[in-house]
Protein backbone atom coordinates (compact mmCIF):
# COMPACT_ATOMS: atom_id res chain seq x y z
CA UNK A 1 0.00 0.00 0.00
CA UNK A 2 1.39 3.68 -0.80
CA UNK A 3 0.50 7.07 0.16
CA UNK A 4 -1.02 7.73 -3.63
CA UNK A 5 -4.12 9.19 -3.74
CA UNK A 6 -4.22 10.04 -7.70
CA UNK A 7 -7.83 9.16 -9.33
CA UNK A 8 -9.38 9.66 -5.79
CA UNK A 9 -12.44 12.38 -5.26
CA UNK A 10 -11.86 14.32 -1.91
CA UNK A 11 -13.83 17.18 -0.71
CA UNK A 12 -12.18 19.97 1.25
CA UNK A 13 -13.88 22.66 3.46
CA UNK A 14 -11.79 26.04 3.96
CA UNK A 15 -10.42 25.63 1.27
CA UNK A 16 -10.36 29.58 -0.06
CA UNK A 17 -7.17 30.30 1.69
CA UNK A 18 -5.02 28.83 4.84
CA UNK A 19 -4.40 25.62 5.42
CA UNK A 20 -7.41 24.27 3.71
CA UNK A 21 -6.28 25.91 0.53
CA UNK A 22 -3.03 24.44 0.91
CA UNK A 23 -4.46 20.83 1.06
CA UNK A 24 -6.64 21.14 -1.92
CA UNK A 25 -3.91 22.44 -3.48
CA UNK A 26 -1.75 19.57 -2.70
CA UNK A 27 -3.80 17.02 -3.23
CA UNK A 28 -4.50 18.16 -6.94
CA UNK A 29 -0.67 17.98 -7.18
CA UNK A 30 -1.54 14.65 -6.72
CA UNK A 31 -3.74 13.47 -9.14
CA UNK A 32 -6.71 13.54 -6.75
CA UNK A 33 -10.40 15.69 -8.17
CA UNK A 34 -11.08 18.08 -5.82
CA UNK A 35 -14.15 20.10 -5.16
CA UNK A 36 -12.66 23.27 -3.06
CA UNK A 37 -15.81 24.17 -0.57
CA UNK A 38 -15.83 27.64 1.73
CA UNK A 39 -18.29 30.21 1.79
CA UNK A 40 -16.19 32.88 0.96
CA UNK A 41 -17.34 32.43 -2.68
CA UNK A 42 -15.38 35.64 -3.67
CA UNK A 43 -11.99 34.23 -2.37
CA UNK A 44 -12.93 30.99 -4.09
CA UNK A 45 -13.65 31.97 -7.51
CA UNK A 46 -10.16 33.85 -7.53
CA UNK A 47 -8.21 30.67 -6.13
CA UNK A 48 -9.86 27.94 -8.22
CA UNK A 49 -11.52 30.09 -11.23
CA UNK A 50 -8.67 29.82 -13.39
CA UNK A 51 -7.69 26.54 -12.33
CA UNK A 52 -11.57 24.95 -13.25
CA UNK A 53 -11.48 26.28 -16.80
CA UNK A 54 -8.05 24.18 -17.43
CA UNK A 55 -8.45 21.32 -15.37
CA UNK A 56 -10.90 18.38 -15.19
CA UNK A 57 -10.03 17.85 -11.47
CA UNK A 58 -10.93 20.79 -9.98
CA UNK A 59 -14.68 22.30 -9.10
CA UNK A 60 -15.71 24.15 -6.09
CA UNK A 61 -18.68 25.37 -3.62
CA UNK A 62 -19.55 28.05 -1.48
CA UNK A 63 -22.12 28.14 1.15
CA UNK A 64 -22.34 28.35 4.58
CA UNK A 65 -21.98 24.51 5.95
CA UNK A 66 -23.34 25.21 9.29
CA UNK A 67 -26.79 24.96 7.43
CA UNK A 68 -28.20 21.36 6.90
CA UNK A 69 -29.04 21.99 3.42
CA UNK A 70 -26.07 23.22 2.90
CA UNK A 71 -24.23 20.31 3.94
CA UNK A 72 -26.58 17.95 1.34
CA UNK A 73 -26.23 20.40 -2.01
CA UNK A 74 -22.15 19.85 -1.48
CA UNK A 75 -22.11 16.59 -1.37
CA UNK A 76 -24.60 16.78 -4.75
CA UNK A 77 -22.51 19.18 -6.16
CA UNK A 78 -19.07 16.48 -6.08
CA UNK A 79 -21.57 13.13 -7.28
CA UNK A 80 -22.97 15.54 -9.81
CA UNK A 81 -18.87 16.36 -10.83
CA UNK A 82 -17.22 13.23 -9.96
CA UNK A 83 -20.14 10.76 -9.71
CA UNK A 84 -18.17 9.74 -5.94
CA UNK A 85 -16.25 11.06 -2.98
CA UNK A 86 -13.92 8.57 -1.31
CA UNK A 87 -11.88 11.37 0.79
CA UNK A 88 -13.25 14.51 2.98
CA UNK A 89 -10.88 16.85 4.66
CA UNK A 90 -12.61 18.93 6.98
CA UNK A 91 -10.45 21.69 7.35
CA UNK A 92 -12.92 25.06 7.86
CA UNK A 93 -11.60 26.95 10.98
CA UNK A 94 -12.05 30.01 12.41
CA UNK A 95 -10.35 31.53 15.66
CA UNK A 96 -12.13 34.23 18.16
CA UNK A 97 -10.77 35.46 21.15
CA UNK A 98 -13.39 34.40 24.44
CA UNK A 99 -13.56 36.53 27.51
CA UNK A 100 -14.02 33.82 30.18
CA UNK A 101 -15.30 36.30 32.99
CA UNK A 102 -17.94 37.11 30.50
CA UNK A 103 -21.10 35.74 31.17
CA UNK A 104 -22.21 37.30 28.34
CA UNK A 105 -19.83 36.20 25.83
CA UNK A 106 -20.93 34.18 23.04
CA UNK A 107 -17.98 32.68 21.86
CA UNK A 108 -18.06 28.89 22.75
CA UNK A 109 -21.15 28.63 21.33
CA UNK A 110 -20.10 30.40 18.05
CA UNK A 111 -16.77 28.05 18.04
CA UNK A 112 -18.39 25.00 18.28
CA UNK A 113 -20.48 26.12 15.70
CA UNK A 114 -17.70 26.78 13.42
CA UNK A 115 -15.44 24.95 13.96
CA UNK A 116 -17.17 21.43 15.31
CA UNK A 117 -20.56 20.73 14.58
CA UNK A 118 -19.88 21.12 10.84
CA UNK A 119 -17.64 18.61 10.33
CA UNK A 120 -19.86 16.36 12.18
CA UNK A 121 -22.86 16.65 10.15
CA UNK A 122 -20.49 17.02 6.40
CA UNK A 123 -19.01 13.53 8.13
CA UNK A 124 -21.92 11.63 9.08
CA UNK A 125 -23.36 12.66 5.57
CA UNK A 126 -20.21 12.08 3.40
CA UNK A 127 -19.72 8.49 5.59
CA UNK A 128 -23.44 7.58 4.24
CA UNK A 129 -22.50 7.90 0.91
CA UNK A 130 -19.63 6.01 1.22
CA UNK A 131 -21.51 3.19 2.68
CA UNK A 132 -24.05 3.39 -0.40
CA UNK A 133 -20.98 3.75 -3.03
CA UNK A 134 -19.13 0.42 -1.74
CA UNK A 135 -22.72 -1.08 -1.84
CA UNK A 136 -23.08 -0.05 -5.57
CA UNK A 137 -19.49 -0.94 -6.31
CA UNK A 138 -20.13 -4.35 -4.72
CA UNK A 139 -16.93 -3.24 -2.55
CA UNK A 140 -17.05 -6.07 0.45
CA UNK A 141 -13.46 -5.66 1.82
CA UNK A 142 -10.87 -2.72 2.02
CA UNK A 143 -11.13 0.60 2.68
CA UNK A 144 -14.25 2.54 1.46
CA UNK A 145 -13.43 6.17 2.51
CA UNK A 146 -11.35 8.22 4.76
CA UNK A 147 -12.27 11.46 6.81
CA UNK A 148 -9.82 13.72 8.28
CA UNK A 149 -10.93 16.27 10.60
CA UNK A 150 -8.47 19.79 10.76
CA UNK A 151 -7.73 20.41 14.62
CA UNK A 152 -5.29 21.92 16.54
CA UNK A 153 -2.75 21.69 19.56
CA UNK A 154 -5.17 24.64 21.14
CA UNK A 155 -7.05 21.58 22.33
CA UNK A 156 -4.43 20.27 24.47
CA UNK A 157 -3.49 23.44 26.12
CA UNK A 158 -4.77 26.17 28.06
CA UNK A 159 -5.09 29.56 27.07
CA UNK A 160 -8.03 31.57 28.31
CA UNK A 161 -7.93 33.97 25.70
CA UNK A 162 -8.46 31.17 23.33
CA UNK A 163 -11.19 29.48 25.40
CA UNK A 164 -14.28 28.93 22.58
CA UNK A 165 -11.37 27.52 20.38
CA UNK A 166 -9.76 25.10 22.45
CA UNK A 167 -13.18 23.90 23.64
CA UNK A 168 -14.27 23.34 20.00
CA UNK A 169 -11.40 21.80 18.87
CA UNK A 170 -11.52 19.02 21.86
CA UNK A 171 -15.23 18.17 21.22
CA UNK A 172 -13.76 17.65 16.67
CA UNK A 173 -10.91 15.38 18.38
CA UNK A 174 -13.63 13.65 20.56
CA UNK A 175 -15.46 13.34 17.76
CA UNK A 176 -12.84 12.12 15.65
CA UNK A 177 -12.22 9.21 18.11
CA UNK A 178 -16.00 8.43 18.07
CA UNK A 179 -16.50 8.43 14.59
CA UNK A 180 -13.55 6.38 14.37
CA UNK A 181 -15.07 3.75 15.97
CA UNK A 182 -18.84 4.15 14.84
CA UNK A 183 -17.22 3.98 10.76
CA UNK A 184 -15.15 0.86 11.23
CA UNK A 185 -17.74 -1.53 10.68
CA UNK A 186 -18.45 0.46 7.68
CA UNK A 187 -14.42 0.57 6.09
CA UNK A 188 -14.73 4.41 6.88
CA UNK A 189 -11.38 5.49 8.89
CA UNK A 190 -11.58 8.51 10.62
CA UNK A 191 -8.13 10.46 11.64
CA UNK A 192 -7.38 14.16 12.70
CA UNK A 193 -3.97 16.10 12.04
CA UNK A 194 -3.52 18.45 14.69
CA UNK A 195 -1.01 21.73 14.27
CA UNK A 196 0.81 24.09 15.85
CA UNK A 197 2.43 26.90 14.05
CA UNK A 198 1.93 27.09 10.53
CA UNK A 199 3.42 29.76 7.89
CA UNK A 200 -0.23 30.36 6.86
CA UNK A 201 -1.64 34.31 5.44
CA UNK A 202 -3.13 34.77 9.45
CA UNK A 203 0.13 34.05 11.07
CA UNK A 204 2.03 36.22 8.72
CA UNK A 205 -0.29 39.34 9.32
CA UNK A 206 0.39 38.28 13.38
CA UNK A 207 4.22 37.93 13.26
CA UNK A 208 4.06 41.28 11.51
CA UNK A 209 1.88 42.87 14.18
CA UNK A 210 3.24 41.27 16.82
CA UNK A 211 6.83 42.15 17.78
CA UNK A 212 9.19 39.06 19.03
CA UNK A 213 6.46 36.54 18.53
CA UNK A 214 8.17 34.62 15.54
CA UNK A 215 11.67 34.15 18.24
CA UNK A 216 9.08 33.33 21.21
CA UNK A 217 7.37 30.44 18.92
CA UNK A 218 10.64 28.91 17.73
CA UNK A 219 11.96 29.26 21.38
CA UNK A 220 9.03 27.16 22.37
CA UNK A 221 9.37 24.52 19.97
CA UNK A 222 11.77 21.92 19.75
CA UNK A 223 12.60 21.98 16.36
CA UNK A 224 12.96 25.48 16.26
CA UNK A 225 11.17 26.66 13.47
CA UNK A 226 7.41 27.57 12.14
CA UNK A 227 5.99 24.65 9.70
CA UNK A 228 5.44 25.25 6.68
CA UNK A 229 1.96 24.62 5.33
CA UNK A 230 3.07 21.69 2.70
CA UNK A 231 4.37 19.87 6.29
CA UNK A 232 0.77 19.56 7.24
CA UNK A 233 -0.69 18.99 4.36
CA UNK A 234 1.89 15.74 3.91
CA UNK A 235 0.09 14.13 7.23
CA UNK A 236 -3.40 14.40 5.46
CA UNK A 237 -1.91 13.11 2.92
CA UNK A 238 -0.64 10.15 4.46
CA UNK A 239 -3.92 9.17 6.59
CA UNK A 240 -6.19 9.62 3.45
CA UNK A 241 -4.50 7.44 1.36
CA UNK A 242 -4.21 3.62 1.64
CA UNK A 243 -0.70 3.55 3.08
CA UNK A 244 -2.71 4.59 6.49
CA UNK A 245 -5.18 1.52 5.65
CA UNK A 246 -4.88 0.87 9.62
CA UNK A 247 -4.73 3.71 10.84
CA UNK A 248 -8.46 5.38 12.70
CA UNK A 249 -9.50 7.07 15.67
CA UNK A 250 -6.02 8.82 15.52
CA UNK A 251 -5.03 12.68 15.89
CA UNK A 252 -1.86 13.49 14.35
CA UNK A 253 0.37 15.98 16.02
CA UNK A 254 2.18 18.13 13.48
CA UNK A 255 4.08 20.67 16.56
CA UNK A 256 7.48 20.02 16.02
CA UNK A 257 7.27 18.80 19.23
CA UNK A 258 5.63 22.24 20.99
CA UNK A 259 3.16 20.15 23.20
CA UNK A 260 6.17 18.20 24.71
CA UNK A 261 7.56 20.67 26.49
CA UNK A 262 7.02 22.24 29.59
CA UNK A 263 7.07 25.82 30.09
CA UNK A 264 8.84 26.68 33.08
CA UNK A 265 12.52 25.66 31.66
CA UNK A 266 13.92 24.88 34.97
CA UNK A 267 12.94 21.07 36.70
CA UNK A 268 11.40 21.09 39.96
CA UNK A 269 13.10 19.19 42.40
Amino acid sequence: MGLSIQGKTAIVTGAANGVGLAIARHFIDCGANVMFADRDKARLKDECGGMEGDSDHIRYFSGDLRERLTVENLISATIDAYDRVDILVNASRQVLPTDPLDPADTSVEAMLQQNMFPALRLSQAVAKRMIAQAKVDEQDEGPIGSIVNISSIAARRTHPELMGYSIATAALDQATRSLAVAFAAHRIRVNGVAFGSVMSASLKDSLNETDGLRKEICECTPLGRIASAREVTAAVQFLASDGAGFVTGEVLTVDGGRTLVDAVSTAAH
